[in-house]
């Protein structure tokens, strides 16, 4: 029998990952990664207001060119007529304006360079006040339009954005047709869609961030939000009311991107969905296992049986959605705005002196100090990492609180600010490295509290993503923190190879995904024990960070 491969497209912050693999066993044949060229010039984007804005063109480049760079490895070993399916996953909630055809409006040269023109990444956090306003709002009505999505809506979703973008440019607002997720767009593009009405939504991302539910027969209705702004008036009419899981198939490429990628017009294209959500697939998330997916930030996710969940909601969390996972289960979404990216801030903090002292010295010719950068870059963080595990951890020791870009989960609040405590002139690198770390590690603790506390039994975490696999020291804290045992997956690429394992599904090669999970999983590398004689140490810093955020959040207010 003739083999079948797939190919899974994992969307991320800073770039796009293509896999293709072997649908009878998830082996990898290639894989391929596009860097953001616009991006990571810094285009459109200003980190002090929060501002993080990316180009369409730079999904669309990173598209073409990682789907060809795995067809042309693979030369001589398949041939484009044995790839069956693709299937993507994105960051999320990450919206863009198009037009009635679909077209995001940064691809018309008169928006070519307005970044409200652009996807809102999904750490945007421009509109912090809309989001307020949409949670006083919503106290209004007798029926919770925030009930399934952990009752806090945040300033990284869906309506928040897209009224932050209706208020600030009338030149935007006069052109947008609709609002679409990045993961429902890029389908749509696949397949050659001209009308954004026929815009397949997939129901992760409509569930979790857009306030659709099946229980109110859809969105919340138009007097909601017109109520809120006039601005809103008649939108939900260009929106969506149906909503599909991502085992579905959203059409076949089209003939201008079979001819692009070197592919057929009998590929199928899945419905798309959030990484984390295909990258808790891809990892074999196991119910009432909280699979987390850590890289600039977190996203965990938890699947339970629909019987067993019943009329259980989770307060403060990013939603709980049939289907939005696995078809016929809950999926709940939680996570951290920043995890990763917290050690990256530190490092930014550390590396200042010598990208710009030394590099306005002249002691060094470019070449000699490139090496420098590039070796300090690339070491600084294991070696803090070395040296921070090697310091005694005590009552006393620096406190940090992880919110450098807010809080997601529990009780989404973007304005609230990171911490440190407890500073003295001993205080060096590696300890502040250290109390950063276990504030990320008390963060993630405080999402399986939430769970737990509100009636959602959590067996275990399964760890996913870079800092997963590359650091042992920071998933040691985690463990002994949370007082649990960590499985890590195996594969680098598990948002990638659960995008294709839902492409094998919606191709038809597997009758449902957990059967495609089951053939196609890499299984598990390692496992990290709660140490016993870290676990209560550990248990009286927690206390610690929990005193400390709520001096946070007082101060605040």
């Amino acid at each position: 029998m003739e083999k079948s491969y797939v190919i899974g497209l994992d969307y991320g912050s800073d770039s796009v990952r293509a896999v293709l693999v072997d649908a009878s066993n998830g082996n990898e044949m290639a894989s391929s990664v596009f860097y953001y060229p616009r991006w990571k010039k810094g285009e459109f984007c200003n980190a002090s207001a929060s501002q993080f804005r990316q180009h369409p063109m730079d999904y669309i480049e990173g598209l073409e060119a990682t789907v060809k760079d795995c067809l042309k490895k693979t030369e001589g070993v398949l041939t484009p007529q044995q790839v069956k399916a693709i299937s993507v996953d994105t960051t999320g909630s990450t919206p863009v304006a198009v037009d009635e055809r679909g077209v995001p409006l940064a691809l018309m040269d008169e928006f070519a360079n307005n970044p409200n023109a652009m996807f809102v990444l999904w750490k945007d956090h421009t509109a912090v006040e809309e989001a307020q306003q949409i949670n006083d709002h919503a106290e209004k009505f007798d029926i919770n339009y925030l009930q399934y999505v952990g009752g806090v809506y945040s300033s990284e979703w869906f309506w928040a954005k897209l009224l932050r973008t209706l208020r600030v440019d009338e030149s935007v607002r006069k052109a947008m047709y609709t609002w679409v997720e990045h993961c429902d767009y890029i389908p749509f593009l696949l397949t050659g869609g001209t009308r954004a009405v026929d815009i397949k939504r997939s129901v992760c991302a409509a569930g979790h961030k857009s306030l659709w539910a099946a229980e109110f027969g859809g969105l919340p209705p138009n007097a909601f939000f017109s109520a809120l702004d006039p601005l809103l008036n008649g939108v939900t009419d260009r929106l969506f009311t149906d909503t599909y899981t991502s085992d579905q198939s959203a059409g076949t490429l089209s003939t201008e991107w079979a001819e692009r990628l070197g592919l057929t017009t009998e590929v199928v294209v899945g419905v798309g969905a959030f990484d984390c959500h295909m990258g808790a697939v891809g990892g074999e998330i196991e119910p009432y296992y909280v699979s987390k997916v850590i890289g600039t930030s977190t996203c965990d996710i938890l699947v339970a049986p629909k019987e067993e969940i019943a009329d259980t909601l989770v307060k403060g969390i990013c939603g709980q959605v049939d289907g939005s996972v696995i078809p016929g289960m809950i999926g709940m979404e939680a996570g951290q705005s920043a995890f990763g990216d917290a050690y990256a801030w530190f490092k930014q903090i550390l590396l200042w002196p010598v990208k710009n002292l030394l590099a306005d010295s002249g002691i060094l010719p470019d070449g000699d100090l490139k090496k420098v950068l590039d070796f300090v870059d690339d070491q600084v963080i294991p070696q803090l990492g070395r040296q921070a595990e090697a310091l005694p951890v005590t009552a006393t020791s620096e406190l940090a609180l992880d919110w450098f870009n807010g809080r997601r989960t529990p009780d989404a609040d973007q304005t609230l600010k990171a911490a440190l405590q407890g500073l003295n002139l001993g205080t060096d690198a590696p300890r502040i490295f250290r109390a950063i770390v276990e504030a990320t590690c008390f963060g993630a603790k405080s999402i399986v509290d939430r769970f737990i506390n509100e009636g959602i039994p959590v067996k275990g975490i399964i760890g996913l993503g870079g800092v997963a696999k590359k650091s042992p020291y920071i998933m040691q804290t985690m463990a002994d923190v949370i007082n649990m045992p960590i499985r890590v997956h195996k594969s680098e690429q598990t948002c990638a190879l659960g995008a294709a394992m839902f492409a094998a599904t919606a191709a038809g090669i597997y009758d449902k995904v957990e059967d495609a999970m089951q053939a196609m999983g890499q299984g598990f590398e390692h496992t990290y024990e709660p140490r016993p004689e870290m676990v209560d140490i550990y248990a009286e810093r927690y206390l610690q960070y929990r005193k400390l955020g709520i001096f946070v959040e007082n101060i605040k207010e």
